[in-house]
């Protein structure tokens, strides 16, 4: 009998390495990081003043949160759990988190912030649009590397809030992730069918391959999905942001799929978008109808934190395309310099 990596050879998890630091404070995380074990006193920088949208902040909030999902090659596992890291980490998220309502018009009517998703400008100006009428094949190729931070790992970040929920909202999200999974085929998750894309653009598929290459908007669309998803009470603003993703990615995959046919793109680059358009126009109603209003019928008093969750979806999305397409209209790398 074969065993299971000849059975099972995509399933094998192998942890990525520790990224290079960009900062103090990213580099504080990393240093201690590679000690063989937590347990001795460490002195922490001040958070204070630092960039909570900048590479330094980022990257310290990406290598905690990745300490919950698979980790990093030789990094001791009891980090995961180790008190003053968790303090250090408690910091730079109430900067981000600050950051995040600083930066949104805030509300308690979820019905007008689903309409504002349902709606798209008759100009349209975002990342789908450009790549779509005007990309070139090198900015596709670009795009499909920032994307991968979170699409190697697609579902995982929303699954934190299955055990917040009960009732009708609980078994409707969790038939949401049931198809993120790929509705029990290993082939058909939507982390794998984007694995398969990067291999069919000549890109690597390794998970988190390109950290190092990815720069801080890429980063922060990331932890924003763990940090609602490590901390029962912004259950609310996940699922927000969980209702915004569903709405808006199948009008965006339909452009990304016209792009890269255009393109002249391997099917394995197509079939991940065009998935997402039967899926998501499905996922789309299953959230509004079943999730959100079961959860508010149950706990209205998370409306806020529901809008609050798509509004910080949105400012940050329009954060990563104003880098995009700023750098693309120069003729520049959106990339960091790492990326051949």
């Amino acid at each position: 009998m074969s065993d299971l990596a000849d059975l099972y050879p995509t399933s094998a998890i192998h942890p990525p390495d520790l990224p290079e630091p960009r900062g103090p404070l990213s580099a504080a995380v990393a240093e201690s990081l590679r000690s063989p074990a937590p347990g001795a006193h460490r002195s922490w920088p001040e958070v204070d003043g630092c960039d909570p949208f900048g590479e330094d902040l980022q990257l310290v909030l990406q290598l905690c949160y990745e300490l919950h999902y698979r980790g990093f090659r030789g990094v001791d596992e009891a980090w995961e759990w180790e008190p003053e890291l968790l303090g250090f980490r408690g910091r730079a998220e109430r900067a981000f988190l600050d950051a995040l309502r600083s930066g949104t018009a805030g509300g308690r009517d979820v019905g007008a912030a689903l309409g504002e998703l349902l709606v798209e400008p008759a100009q349209g100006t975002g990342v789908s649009h450009y790549l779509s009428d005007h990309g070139t094949w090198w900015q596709m190729r670009e795009y499909l590397v920032h994307r991968s931070i979170y699409h190697l790992k697609e579902a995982d970040p929303h699954a934190w809030v299955i055990p917040r929920l009960q009732g009708r909202a609980k078994a409707s999200l969790v038939a949401v992730e049931y198809d993120e999974f790929g509705g029990g085929r290993e082939e058909r998750m939507h982390s794998r069918l984007y694995a398969d894309l990067l291999r069919g653009a000549g890109l690597e598929t390794g998970y988190l391959h390109y950290l190092d290459t990815v720069p801080a908007p890429s980063m922060a669309t990331v932890n924003m999905m763990s940090l609602f998803g490590l901390h029962r009470g912004l259950r609310g603003a996940l699922v927000g942001h969980f209702a915004a993703a569903e709405i808006t990615t199948a009008p965006s995959a339909r452009r990304m799929v016209r792009a890269l046919r255009r393109m002249g793109a391997s099917p394995a680059c197509v079939r991940f978008y065009s998935e997402h358009i039967e899926a998501d126009a499905v996922h789309e109603q299953v959230m509004r109808h079943d999730v959100l209003a079961d959860l508010l019928a149950g706990a209205p008093e998370l409306a806020g934190d529901v809008v609050f969750g798509m509004q910080a979806s949105e400012l940050l999305e329009d954060r990563l395309a104003e880098h995009l397409l700023s750098a693309w209209s120069r003729g520049r790398s959106s990339l960091r310099p790492s990326f051949p």
